[in-house]
């Protein structure tokens, strides 16, 4: 191997956007995690129904570089 296809590579990002739905009204939002981790299932306020309800990762929606990234609640 090269070093120039080394040096050429593309990074990968450490940071996917993903989509989460309500499995209680099917409302959706977007929300950033880590690339390697595992898939999100979290509680989190439904407007749709005026109440806490679980959502759960549908797909993947992009990679993405975010300089500041925090954990959903």
């Amino acid at each position: 191997m090269f070093l120039t296809n080394v040096l050429l590579k593309k990074v990968k990002s450490k940071h996917t956007m993903v989509l989460m739905e309500s499995m209680v009204s099917g409302h959706k939002y977007n929300v950033f995690r880590e690339r390697l981790a595992d898939k999100l299932e979290l509680v989190h306020f439904d407007p749709w129904i005026g109440q806490m309800s679980v959502y759960k990762e549908r797909k993947k929606i992009r990679s993405a570089n975010v300089k500041r990234f925090t954990e959903p609640t």
